[in-house]
């Protein structure tokens, strides 16, 4: 090991009360990139690179901490080496051309001494390169900046053996984000309202139907009914005709038959009468076969819900992914919000939720569901360290209810979820949306 890499070097973080030791254990002089390992017990969090071609004119940031920012403030060399926030420059992407010793991007984020070695961002706050030196500027020349490339950087980084944290989705802006959800959510409330007329149509053209099939239905069996009675008031006539002529010859049992005949055929003829449909039960049939076509809950095309055992399939086009992994996510969802059966989500005014707060990382997510749309949507936010131990505290007085526990105590625990999202940023640093469907 050269002696370089048994140098210790002080690293101070953005935020805190402390600094860390580390020592470098893998240095690049060629393109001036160095590898350290924290000695003390401390993490930073890690920065995803992005490893895609970024386009000329591209906004990128530089994040650093250049000496003449200090100076100026008239800072003491104990107050430098003190946790402060880093001093951020914006500019674009100038061109593609790079330095000949190695690749470089060539950009007009203001840089100046003490910014080697930071990251040059695009607008997700991705790594896209490494700032390393700027031009020479006389007079009122205009000032330009190298920054080592991601190829460079990622190509040191696999030679000493680091998995890089990469992010390759399409940049785009949470206000983009929003305007492209307010138009598919205005397409679909139209596609909606017309389904709902085309259903109304249709439903109101099935009651007609209905309405006159149970017409011709009851008034056919009317006439049937009293065609019948009719015709049993008939027999029976000719048969109380048969059995006064067999009384009139003396034929006493002959007549007795035609007699009890001509009463049954009566009879017959008074229910048949009686049996027939009325009017007011043309109503009651439309109804019930109305029934059989119109309403039921079974009907193709109807939304069974948005329980049970679903798979979430990312969403790129409504997502904003910076840092994290984006595979499809199994969701086991019941009715009174419990996750997989073990975890209960909370109720508030914008559905169900909930919010974690990790000890080990300063980022607080919030998931939420909405079961109607089966959509699963988890938003994260990167948080100071001052409002991060604010929301761990916070987070750390609220209890979650066990599954099953009711809506009461799943709305209760929504309040106090809503007092943690009082604390967040207006705006995540990311937005993962997925779809959702049944397995």
């Amino acid at each position: 090991m050269s002696k370089a890499t048994r140098n210790a070097i002080g690293v101070v973080p953005s935020e805190g009360s402390t600094g860390y030791l580390a020592r470098i254990v893998a240095y690049s002089p060629r393109n001036d990139l160095a590898l350290l390992r924290l000695v003390d017990k401390g993490a930073i969090p890690a920065l995803a690179l992005f490893p895609g071609a970024v386009e000329d004119g591209s906004e990128v940031f530089a994040v650093g901490y250049p000496g003449n920012v200090d100076l100026a403030q008239g800072l003491s060399l104990a107050e430098i080496v003190e946790p402060q926030s880093a001093v951020k420059s914006r500019g674009y992407l100038s061109a593609g051309r790079s330095s000949r010793q190695f690749e470089t991007l060539l950009h007009t984020a203001p840089v100046g001494s003490g910014n080697s070695g930071g990251p040059l961002l695009d607008a997700c706050g991705r790594v896209i390169g490494v700032n390393s030196f700027g031009t020479l500027s006389e007079g009122a020349d205009s000032e330009f900046y190298f920054a080592v490339s991601i190829r460079e950087l990622t190509g040191f980084l696999r030679d000493a053996g680091v998995t890089s944290r990469v992010a390759g989705m399409p940049c785009r802006s949470l206000a983009e984000l929003d305007r492209a959800e307010a138009e598919r959510l205005a397409r679909e409330q139209g596609l909606s309202e017309a389904q709902a007329r085309q259903r109304a149509t249709a439903d109101a053209r099935a009651r007609d139907a209905a309405q006159r099939q149970a017409e011709l239905a009851v008034i056919s069996e009317r006439e049937n009914g009293m065609a019948l009675a009719a015709l049993l008031l008939v027999a029976a006539l000719a048969a109380g005709g048969a059995g006064l002529v067999f009384e009139q010859r003396g034929n006493r049992r002959n007549a007795l038959i035609a007699g009890g005949a001509g009463a049954a055929l009566l009879l017959g003829a008074v229910v048949a009468w009686l049996l027939r449909p009325s009017l007011a039960s043309i109503e009651e049939r439309a109804a019930a076969d109305l029934a059989e076509t119109v309403g039921r809950p079974d009907r193709k095309g109807e939304d069974a819900g948005g329980s049970g055992a679903l798979v979430c399939v990312f969403d790129p086009p409504r997502s904003r992914a910076t840092v994290s992994e984006v595979a499809d996510i199994p969701l086991d969802w019941s009715a009174d919000g419990c996750v997989n059966g073990r975890t209960q989500y909370g109720l508030s005014g914008d559905g169900w939720s909930r919010v974690l707060v990790p000890n080990e990382e300063a980022t607080v997510s919030v998931n939420r569901y909405d079961p109607r749309t089966r959509t699963y949507r988890v938003e994260r936010f990167l948080m100071p360290l001052e409002a991060m131990t604010a929301a761990r505290e916070a987070r750390g007085k609220l209890e979650a209810p066990s599954c099953g526990a009711g809506e009461p105590a799943a709305r209760e625990f929504g309040a106090g979820l809503e007092a943690i999202k009082a604390l967040l940023p207006t705006q995540p640093n990311e937005r993962l949306v997925y779809k959702c469907q049944a397995k």
